[in-house]
């Protein structure tokens, strides 16, 4: 049996760092990775789909060249082998970089295989026997298809097979009005695909206020994007080469037909096959390993990070959930999940960004908050890009004068939000951020403006 300090199962986002700081102490380490290295932010996640966002990004900009007084004549064309080969290329470059680090750490053991326990304190891959009294998994989690009527019957695209594409789809319908689909939905479109997304709520983005859903919505229409709600009763078979789509329920609903449909109505964590209950580590009725505030397990010696332990589903959650481990155990420095602000954004083109309480969490809080709001059309650097669509929102107690919230929709917004993110963390009065000067022509130099503007949250809200 192989003996080790500490064992890492999996090489996603929280795995090599967690390895770089243990082999840095001198520990004898073993990393396990059974697929690709990187996880799915390297492989089928951010680094991919973000280089395609760039690439649709490019295309929207060359079709909106005569805007800017620029004279590219001719069609604008899309090489999808070609986009799909600079995506193939960043995100293999990425995985490699993450293999050769874990390979080249001190002390390390790179096993490559499948893990599952045999005991709390003994793991299995292929026919090697690993021993440790410290093990962090980190396997992360993958897409999860619903029980939709016809499902097994047609082939369906997931995140992950969507990104091994060989031609660009004629007419893609995307199931599921979320973050994933959103961002495959436009930059489909703006490859040239129609496309159709259904969303079995009455909003899209049902975690986001209902003003800032239907601005997203707008964005979307406007580029030729068909969006449809409340489609409760959706449907899928074969009708010749093509795929049928019933979205709504009764003998004559109308049925879209589509080259490839896109599921993308949640994931699940990669649990199910590791023999955690050998383990006695617990689980969820999900599957999410179930951990306390420093991520630690049911079981003593063992900790799950990352997307695997339902606190996070972000790659910046899963590094911090690293530093959270690593500041426990090797730094004596507690620090805990529950001090993380909730923060994330959506890659849409203008992205959306988000920290803190929504409106309508602010509302359900309690307490009196004041609200802070500026349309992009009114922000002079959105007015000089020619991207005026969104708007700013600051929400702010005013008792404590602290920012508790934030939707910024619009240019840039996922850059200009960490200014509000940073004063959240410092847990200072919104003035302090008032006595800055920002840089001029910046979306951040707006957010003192907005501030300035601040009123009592109604209870029927405000637009922006």
């Amino acid at each position: 049996m192989d003996r080790y300090d500490a064992i890492i199962i999996g090489s996603g986002q929280a795995g090599p760092p967690l390895a770089q700081r243990l082999s840095a102490a001198g520990w004898k380490i073993a990393i396990v990775e059974r697929a690709k290295f990187g996880g799915t932010c390297v492989n089928t996640g951010c680094i991919p789909t973000k280089a395609l966002v760039a690439s649709a990004h490019v295309a929207r900009q060359a079709r909106r060249a005569a805007e800017y007084g620029i004279d590219i004549r001719g069609t604008v064309g899309v090489d999808f082998a070609a986009l799909m080969a600079r995506k193939n290329r960043i995100s293999g470059n990425s995985s490699t970089s993450v293999e050769k680090w874990v390979r080249g750490l001190a002390g390390t053991t790179v096993i490559q295989g499948h893990a599952h326990f045999e005991s709390a304190t003994q793991l299995r891959v292929g026919d090697r026997d690993l021993h440790s009294e410290r093990v962090f998994i980190n396997v992360g989690g993958r897409a999860q298809l619903p029980p939709l009527e016809g499902i097994a019957d047609v082939p369906v695209l997931t995140n992950s097979s969507i990104l091994q594409l060989q031609a660009l789809p004629e007419h893609l319908v995307v199931v599921g009005g979320s973050y994933v689909g959103l961002e495959f939905a436009q930059m489909f479109r703006r490859f040239g695909s129609r496309v159709t997304v259904l969303q079995r709520g009455a909003q899209l983005v049902p975690r986001e206020d209902a003003d800032v859903a239907a601005a997203l919505r707008a964005i979307l229409e406007q580029e030729g994007i068909d969006v449809q709600l409340s489609t409760e009763c959706i449907a899928l078979s074969r009708d010749g080469g093509q795929i049928a789509v019933r979205a709504r329920c009764g003998p004559d609903a109308p049925v879209t037909h589509c080259s490839h449909v896109l599921v993308a109505t949640g994931r699940r964590p990669n649990t199910d096959d590791l023999g955690l209950e050998r383990a006695g580590v617990r689980v969820d009725e999900r599957g999410y390993i179930e951990v306390d505030d420093e991520l630690r397990t049911s079981v003593p010696g063992i900790w799950a990070l990352g997307d695997c332990n339902g606190r996070g589903a972000f790659t910046h959650t899963s590094y911090n959930d690293y530093e959270i481990v690593a500041a426990n155990l090797l730094d004596g420095d507690p620090r805990r999940v529950s001090d993380r602000i909730a923060a994330y954004a959506l890659f849409t083109d203008p992205p959306l960004a988000r920290i803190g309480l929504s409106v309508d969490e602010a509302r359900r809080r309690g307490g009196p908050v004041l609200i802070g709001e500026r349309p992009m059309s009114r922000v002079g650097r959105a007015v000089e890009k020619g991207e005026e669509q969104g708007f700013l929102r600051i929400l702010v107690d005013a008792v404590s004068e602290r920012v508790i919230g934030a939707t910024l929709l619009g240019v840039d917004a996922d850059e200009a939000v960490h200014a509000l993110l940073t004063l959240m963390y410092a847990g200072v009065s919104y003035k302090a951020m008032q006595r800055a000067v920002h840089i001029h022509p910046t979306v951040s130099e707006l957010l003192p403006t907005v501030l300035g503007g601040l009123r009592a949250l109604d209870a029927q809200g405000q637009g922006p």
